[in-house]
């Protein structure tokens, strides 16, 4: 399997050829979030008290006034019984059998800095592949809820990824495979000083 690296924003060589793009999908994300939501019949308040964040928040985010970080994705998709990836891929929509490097949906986190490739060409299917990047001293949290439907592979390609599994602490290096057990929240950090590159594989059970 290819795994392709993550680089920053969109830069064009002299060749013409351009590196990894960085979208905005910050609409996308706002339509599909509200789509969710009223698809359960909540209102923002619903929201509100089942994920934490707050009514204000929730409200800027689906009007796309506020671009959302990782972690309050993942408290919103956790609200919903979804993984933040099936959360970001639904916003991204279907895409056949085969994508392209060229049109595998990127996105970087305004918090954290991470960078999120959407590999799978049928996003939101029974199996979806991530490459994600990141940055040195960066961490990212999701909530137990997050986890409930799917099952979660991480597989590091390069750098220092320390997993926090509620109160198991798991020190990947390149090459380490780990199977979530799910049930518990979970924490990706970069305690390293150079950027983690990794491959998530999530599967609905």
């Amino acid at each position: 399997m290819l795994i392709l690296p993550l680089a920053g924003p969109a830069k064009f060589h002299k060749s013409g050829e351009m590196s990894t793009i960085i979208t905005d999908p910050t609409a996308r994300i706002a339509a599909r979030l509200k789509a969710e939501r009223e698809l359960r019949g909540w209102s923002l308040a619903d929201l509100a008290i089942r994920s934490g964040v707050s009514r204000a928040m929730i409200s800027k985010v689906e009007r796309a006034e506020s671009s959302p970080t990782a972690v309050l994705l993942g408290r919103l998709s956790g609200a919903f019984g979804l993984t933040m990836s099936t959360l970001l891929s639904r916003a991204e929509g279907q895409m056949g059998r085969l994508r392209r490097a060229a049109d595998q949906e990127v996105w970087r986190d305004p918090a954290s800095h991470y960078v999120r490739r959407s590999l799978s060409p049928n996003p939101g299917g029974p199996l979806d592949l991530v490459a994600v990047e990141l940055p040195p001293g960066a961490e990212v949290s999701y909530p137990a809820a997050s986890y409930l439907y799917t099952r979660h592979q991480i597989w590091v390609q390069d750098g220092h990824l320390t997993f926090i599994e509620g109160a198991d602490v798991h020190e990947l290096a390149p090459g380490d495979c780990l199977e979530l057990a799910g049930g518990a929240d979970c924490t990706f950090a970069n305690r390293s000083a150079t950027p983690c590159r990794y491959l998530v594989a999530v599967a609905l059970k």
